[in-house]
């Protein structure tokens, strides 16, 4: 299938300059939605996965079917302040500016095996900062999976040799 057909160009957004890959096209289509989480869940098949981290918004949507594809667990990493218990957190830089992720500080024990899971990878903040609440709570990332990666932008140099798993490329 190709997943490119089902994803949207939109220029100039959230700013100027910024050509942004909007997959809700690709979401609301239950034919790419079903085949692209189970291209995803095909490579970590057979994988010891504790569960599977996904930050919001689009990250929740992926991680959450990969978690029930895979038969794990779900943690979400969100906004500040949006989590209900104590945190930890992660800040980290975007193309267009800097964010700050937050999980719970028990949502991960010392050697879980962690499958870091997210919509797209543009420089690679965002990722960066899920590894670093993932190993300040002593898990294991065993992975990191996107559904589509800016190979232009380089994202992978800022993940320190982690085994990269991306559907679609750009």
């Amino acid at each position: 299938m190709d997943l490119k057909a089902y994803v949207r160009d939109i220029p100039d957004w959230p700013k100027e300059g910024v050509l942004f890959r909007d997959i809700t096209p690709l979401l609301a289509n239950p034919k790419s939605f079903k085949y692209a989480i189970d291209a995803i869940a095909e490579n970590y098949k057979g994988q010891q996965i504790d569960a599977i981290l996904g930050a919001e918004a689009r990250g929740f949507i992926l991680a959450s079917a990969l978690a029930y594809a895979l038969d794990t667990g779900f943690i979400p990493a969100r906004k500040p302040g949006k989590l209900p218990y104590n945190t930890c957190q992660a800040q980290y830089e975007l193309e267009y500016g800097f964010d700050t992720l937050e999980m719970h500080e028990d949502a991960i024990k010392k050697g879980q095996n962690i499958l870091v899971v997210d919509d797209v990878i543009a420089t690679g903040g965002t990722a960066a900062a899920k590894i670093e609440l993932v190993e300040l709570l002593g898990g294991n990332v065993v992975g990191i999976a996107f559904l589509i990666e800016l190979l232009f932008l380089n994202g992978r140099s800022k993940l320190n040799g982690q085994d990269i798993f991306s559907l679609i490329t750009y």
